[in-house]
């Protein structure tokens, strides 16, 4: 059973890591996907090709979700491609770790905007659309971070912290025109990333989860496909935590 069938999904930052995993589980279930991209235009060629070959309708665009102009000259890109819109997904997103002391504050600034300031701006650019048509899923991809916090990562916490409360607060304006917002908190995933990361420091992450291993791309985008379809119909305004069991 495809439980998207013939819906239109907007995924940021989907050429890699966990938004090409809800890309990729999205068209599978039948959604129509457009996606940004930053800078790596190769791999979201292969993307696009890899999601139409599915025998859905994907495109991607170059743009940047931080910017609140280009947030809305891409959703005005993708009605005009697409017709309407029925799912978002915020999941652009950026690290720069240091500890307090050593954070510049270009480095807060530029993660806060990536990170937050997106989430308003795509919010904000299909708000109208959502409303006009009485429906609507919106999806924040926070982190377990910004829920419990973490040494080294005080403006990433805060950037995914803000996201959960923003999914809160749009849960309550928007809830009685039938438009939901939810907020996905990933733990330990296994992407491009952490790939790069020595052996023992992943074994060690490994180590501290309940479920002994880290989490794939595909289980957070299988946690979005829930709340992304009707499967969820009466679910807004929540925090799940897609984290093996670091939270608990």
């Amino acid at each position: 059973m495809k439980l998207l069938e013939g819906k239109v999904a907007i995924i940021t930052g989907a050429s890699r890591g966990i938004g090409k995993g809800i890309a990729e589980v999205f068209a599978k279930h039948g959604a129509n996907v457009a996606f940004t991209y930053s800078s790596s235009a190769a791999s979201a060629e292969a993307l696009e090709a890899e999601l139409n070959s599915l025998g859905v309708k994907a495109k991607g665009y170059q743009s940047n979700a931080a910017d609140f102009n280009e947030a809305q000259a891409f959703v005005d890109a993708v009605l005009a491609d697409f017709g309407t819109v029925d799912i978002l997904i915020n999941n652009a997103g950026i690290t720069k770790d240091n500890l307090l002391m050593r954070m510049s504050e270009a480095d807060f600034d530029q993660v806060i905007d990536v990170n937050l300031k997106s989430v308003f701006n795509m919010t904000k650019a299909i708000q109208k659309t959502f409303l006009k048509q009485r429906a609507g899923s919106i999806i924040n991809i926070s982190s377990v971070v910004g829920v419990s916090g973490n040494a080294g990562q005080t403006n990433y916490a805060a950037s995914k912290a803000g996201a959960i409360g923003f999914t809160k607060s749009v849960a309550l304006e928007l809830g009685s025109r039938n438009i939901r917002c939810n907020a996905i908190a990933p733990g330990f995933i296994e992407t491009e990333m952490t790939a790069k990361l020595p052996e023992d420091v992943v074994k060690g992450w490994r180590d501290g989860i309940p479920l002994k291993r880290g989490g794939t791309t595909e289980d957070v985008a299988n946690a979005c496909l829930f709340l992304a379809s009707d499967m969820s119909a009466y679910v807004t305004g929540q925090v799940l935590n897609v984290c093996g069991g670091m939270l608990t």
